[in-house]
């Protein structure tokens, strides 16, 4: 007997229950968003190993994704996907296009991923923080609670809203207003670039996410 999933496949729902262990819905957001991973290839690798290899690793980094995903950081799956799966597939190309003459034992390849993932990460932090800096100081101090940007750890909303001397659902609505400036290429072109997500399709995304939550508080009022 097959089970019927009344929601969205790509929604909230799907997420939570893939999360919860359904192999239905994990494998259908795997095929839903398996568009990432030849994406990414396509416009990334330049390297010798097997296309079919890297685009395994580039599916466990998707499903990672969906693993982790929290559909209510107001932060767009292919975005928060995009990273984890390049991530993987990067791994695994670096010894295909690292020479065996530059090593005579086993540790040095392990030291140069290291340095580049040190590198990479610390490229990441920077833009971060950066486009961070350009919002105002409330926004910038709900966001770095928020996503633990200050070494801390993430704070939840009504955490940040006894802090700030404000319900939980004024910190929901600075926080995505913050979003919405982050979303932004004057805020986010160097990280985007970073994590592969600066191309057209990738904005026309993020902005369908900024109208719809403005649209959102419009109908509020």
């Amino acid at each position: 007997m097959s089970i019927v999933h009344p929601f969205p496949q790509n929604g909230p729902a799907a997420f939570a229950c893939a999360q919860a262990g359904c192999r239905v819905c994990l494998d259908e957001l795997v095929r839903r968003n398996e568009g990432l991973i030849h994406h990414i290839l396509r416009r990334q690798f330049r390297g010798d190993a097997l296309y079919d290899d890297l685009v395994q690793e580039g599916r466990i980094g998707l499903w990672k994704a969906i693993l982790r995903f929290d559909p209510h950081r107001g932060v767009a799956f292919s975005t928060y996907a995009g990273v984890a799966i390049q991530r993987h597939i990067w791994k695994a190309a670096k010894p295909a296009r690292t020479p065996a003459i530059e090593s005579s034992g086993d540790e040095a390849p392990d030291a140069q991923e290291l340095a580049e993932d040190r590198v990479w990460d610390e490229a990441v932090r920077t833009a971060l923080h950066k486009a961070v800096l350009l919002l105002s100081e409330r926004l910038r101090q709900v966001i770095c609670a928020a996503y633990g940007l200050d070494g801390a750890p993430a704070c939840t909303l009504d955490v940040i809203g006894q802090h700030l001397s404000v319900t939980g659902e004024m910190v929901r609505q600075l926080r995505n207003n913050a979003l919405v400036l982050l979303r932004l290429p004057a805020f986010s072109a160097r990280l985007r670039r970073l994590c592969d997500q600066d191309s057209r399709a990738a904005y026309v995304r993020t902005q369908a996410l900024s109208r719809a939550w403005q649209l959102s508080q419009r109908g509020r009022r």
